[in-house]
């Protein structure tokens, strides 16, 4: 064991000297009584001076509590972060059903992913960053009913899966720290910002900066070619879904496909409070048992 403030045990000395004090002073008990000889009683005067150690016994295990006492352990869980922007697709075409499902999908999906960083962008036309990454799942979970199409304004329209992409690449790059990069993007249309090679641009740029792209097409039709084509420069898939059941698989295949990770770790000093808490309660009892019942006469 070791202590991440050792000078602080040096306070050790103020208890010790009071209990030697205690230890070595010489026994007797005053009584109103006048030339008469008390009964010597050994074992009751050792009872009552180990209940007057008890208060600095517990002066001693706050000295060590203070003085930080450590020992080498393995962290039991140290999870590899993965960052996570949703980008949600607000244009008109996706009102109604549609947003219902993905809001849906979307709220399971962070329940799943607990640990993980989130982040959330609305975009049609434009692009919103509603949140930056953050730990705080509620919070995304508590903007998505902010998501619904039929309450945006007129530029948030039509849909620019190009744009929105890049924009939200730009934050992950400048937002997420340490760990895996992710980008679920959720529509249901096509974007004309994504031909003339303009989608494999995308997809390169975004894979060059680390993060992985997941489509989440949300309609009967097929999922249109250049988003395909993105994604899967990237490294990642598209899907089709039309229905919450179909929407909760891809979900978890996502998931499956990036899980959480615990990252490797060797031995690091940790705070050894525990040991050192329980003896204190202990001591704490015995001082209640003391100052209710086995005490000093005062006469």
């Amino acid at each position: 064991m070791t202590f991440s403030h050792p000078w602080v045990l040096l306070l050790l000395a103020v208890p010790v000297l009071l209990g030697w004090s205690i230890v070595a002073r010489r026994p007797g008990v005053v009584a109103p009584v006048d030339f008469s000889r008390a009964r010597e009683r050994p074992m009751l005067r050792a009872l009552l001076g180990a209940f007057e150690v008890v208060p600095l016994l517990l002066l001693a295990v706050a000295v060590v509590l203070l003085a930080g006492p450590q020992t080498m352990q393995q962290p039991r869980r140290e999870r590899s972060l993965t960052n996570i922007q949703i980008c949600l697709d607000v244009s008109g075409s996706m009102g109604g059903r549609n947003h219902e499902l993905a809001k849906k999908a979307i709220e399971e999906f962070t329940l799943a992913r607990e640990g993980d960083a989130f982040g959330l962008t609305f975009f049609g036309v434009a692009q919103v960053r509603w949140l930056p990454l953050t730990k705080d799942l509620q919070a995304i979970r508590d903007a998505l009913p902010f998501a619904d199409p039929f309450n945006q304004p007129s530029h948030m329209g039509g849909t620019m899966i190009g744009a929105a992409l890049r924009f939200c690449g730009r934050n992950m790059v400048a937002e997420s720290g340490t760990g895996d990069r992710m980008i679920v993007l959720v529509s249901d249309g096509y974007s004309a910002d994504l031909g003339d090679g303009v989608a494999e641009e995308i997809g390169e740029e975004l894979r060059e900066s680390g993060i992985v792209v997941y489509h989440v097409h949300i309609d009967e039709s097929e999922v249109p070619a250049e988003v395909r084509d993105l994604v899967e420069v990237t490294g990642g898939e598209a899907f089709a879904a039309t229905d919450a059941s179909s929407l909760r698989a891809i979900f978890s295949h996502i998931d499956k496909m990036k899980p959480a990770r615990l990252a490797p770790a060797g031995t690091v000093p940790l705070d050894e409070f525990g040991p050192f808490a329980a003896i204190a309660l202990g001591l704490l009892g015995l001082n209640l048992v003391s100052l209710l019942g086995v005490r000093h006469s005062p006469w």
